[in-house]
């Protein structure tokens, strides 16, 4: 893979599985140094950090729980202070969940928003504090935020859509210091908690154009693309990578 990001750094939050996983193995490719983070699945990230090394990439793996706001914008320092910068920020980490809408507590409600919303205002605040000419914030949406197929996903819509929103606000605040800012909004991908095969699959796939699910690697593509040199007028976008479902 062209090494268009050699000698840049990137954040991952959420990189040790899933969608993050993708994203993080796709920036290592194409020459960034990638710290990602995790709160329960540490072995995974150390996994992870360890395949990136095996194939010639640098990485690290950092815990911290995106629902702390203070513990994240804390982290992003420590990551500028262990790898000396920060260049790419890639707000990957989510929580799903469905239920109807009278029956969701109020905390599993908080919950959804520190770490869908809060947590992609926080570490977009702290990371700006670091980037320079060149820099990325790239968050993952997704594509329930336009179209959602199934009753219960009401928060989960509403953090999406949130996100959206504030990429758009961010990218006009942002543009006169050569940053850009940008939504990907991934359909049905298979990862090990929406997995490409089940019951809720079997409902899904035939809602998607390409009838399949797409793979964290066809997103961290995406991602590796809109954090590149080749990416440096789109900003302000909600991109969908979703096989046609929502089309």
């Amino acid at each position: 893979m062209e090494q268009t990001l050699a000698g840049k750094v990137a954040m991952v939050t959420g990189g040790s599985r899933g969608i993050g996983a993708g994203i993080a193995r796709r920036l290592a490719a194409a020459g960034a140094t990638v710290a990602i983070t995790y709160v329960s699945s540490g072995e995974q990230a150390e996994l992870m950090v360890k395949s990136i090394q095996m194939a010639g990439g640098g990485a690290l793996a950092v815990r911290i729980d995106s629902a702390d706001r203070a513990a994240l914008r804390a982290g992003v320092g420590q990551i500028v202070q262990r790898l000396g910068r920060l260049d790419i920020l890639v707000n990957n980490a989510g929580v799903g969940g469905v239920g109807p809408i009278g029956e969701i507590a109020d905390d599993d409600y908080d919950h959804a928003l520190a770490v869908n919303l809060t947590a992609v205002f926080a570490a977009s605040q702290e990371a700006l504090r670091h980037l320079g000419p060149g820099g990325r914030i790239i968050t993952i949406g997704s594509i329930n935020a336009d179209r959602i197929h199934f009753p219960g996903g009401t928060v989960y819509a509403l953090t999406k859509a949130g996100v959206a929103g504030f990429t758009r606000a961010l990218a006009r605040e942002v543009s006169s210091r050569g940053i850009t800012v940008n939504t990907v909004q991934p359909g049905p991908v298979a990862t090990d908690m929406n997995p490409a095969e089940g019951a809720f699959a079997e409902i899904t796939r035939p809602h998607i154009a390409v009838a399949r699910y797409g793979t964290a690697d066809e997103i961290g593509s995406l991602v590796a693309y809109l954090a590149g040199p080749d990416a440096a007028y789109i900003t302000g976008a909600t991109i969908n990578a979703d096989g046609g479902f929502a089309a």
